[in-house]
């Protein structure tokens, strides 16, 4: 009996120290987090790096775009480097932001000096205390009576003039812009499904061309396919043809009736992120229009690469309806339906 005392009482003994040191460490857990509540972590990664002032200019950041449009450093002919400082990660996140939106004044350059745009403010009658937005057109973009061209750019921190910033700063100017589509068609560009509808009312819905070509990227295709919806008539009226890269539109959500997507089928084609050759023929998620590839698997690069397909589909376009206008009036669009098959 007495051993068993004994056992019993060490067991009772053991089991008690767990409790309390299962308590302390609960304690202490709770303790820590209560600490590490109190830390602002933002403040204590601010602790060691440096102050957060970045130059101005592209030269104060000794960088600037050679005749391929690739942004080199001046001094050593190297591309941007985003660790620019090790184990800073914030710290080199902000230099990379500055050095954003000093690109995107140099692309307003650009469009408005070499490209010959002008700036029109958003919405048209906004007074001095209003938030306000601008898109770019050209001179003519309301009273060119033959062809007018829409691009719109997705979402996030691109801006006016921009597929992607992060080409732009780690590949060129003309995959990360929308100045080579501007120099070969001398038109405009805007944004998501408001401001595009907006556009359309106050812009593109008054000018004089008989042909409107759209260029949608990303969601730019869901902001098109809801101008459809909000604007079927006009749109089928004035609109040729529609190339989309990597469109996010989807016609079942965003409820297009049969009307819309009968004619996306026919007037439109996606070129979209694909490992397959480019055009090669891509099998359709949802039966709107057809869907090729744009010879890269980046969602970014769909519209550069794409570029000569889609001149060559406004093209065809352009020319199937200028051979319907002058036939005869039972000419059905099958041949051009037909071409979109085909890529």
């Amino acid at each position: 009996m007495p051993v068993r005392a004994s056992i019993f009482l060490f067991c009772l003994v053991w089991i008690t120290m767990a409790q309390l040191l299962a308590q302390e460490e609960k304690e202490k857990t709770t303790a820590l987090k209560d600490l590490l509540s109190r830390i602002d972590l933002d403040e204590l990664m601010k602790k060691d790096e440096p102050p957060l002032n970045f130059p101005e200019t592209l030269d104060e950041f000794e960088y600037a775009f050679n005749e391929h449009g690739q942004l080199r450093h001046i001094h050593t002919g190297e591309p941007f480097v985003f660790n620019y400082k090790e184990d800073l990660h914030r710290w080199n996140q902000k230099r990379y932001e500055a050095l954003g939106e000093i690109i995107t004044k140099y692309v307003y350059e650009r469009l408005e000096n070499d490209c010959n745009l002008k700036k029109e403010i958003l919405p048209v009658d906004a007074t001095e205390d209003e938030p306000k937005s601008f898109i770019y057109m050209s001179e003519d973009a309301l009273t060119n009576p033959e062809k007018i061209m829409v691009l719109i750019q997705g979402s996030g921190v691109v801006r006016a003039g921009q597929w992607a910033r992060r080409l732009i700063i780690n590949e060129d100017l003309n995959s990360g812009t929308q100045i080579p589509f501007i120099n070969r068609a001398k038109e405009e560009n805007s944004s998501p499904e408001e401001h595009t509808l907006y556009v359309w009312d106050h812009f593109i819905s008054k000018s004089l061309a008989k042909n409107v070509f759209i260029v949608a990227h990303s969601y730019g295709g869901l902001s098109f396919v809801n101008l459809m919806i909000q604007r079927e008539a006009e749109v089928k009226n004035h609109v040729r043809a529609v190339a989309m890269t990597d469109s996010v539109h989807n016609v079942w959500h965003q409820e297009a009736n049969k009307s819309i997507r009968d004619w996306l089928r026919e007037h439109c084609c996606n070129w979209v992120s694909s490992p397959e050759p480019l055009d090669t023929l891509v099998d359709p998620m949802l039966n709107d229009c057809p869907r090729v590839s744009a010879g890269t698997e980046k969602h970014e690069l769909t519209s550069w690469k794409s570029f000569h397909s889609i001149f060559k589909f406004f093209s065809d376009a352009h020319k199937d309806h200028e051979d319907e206008s002058s036939s005869s009036p039972v000419t059905t669009r099958s041949s051009h339906r037909i071409k979109n098959e085909d890529l």
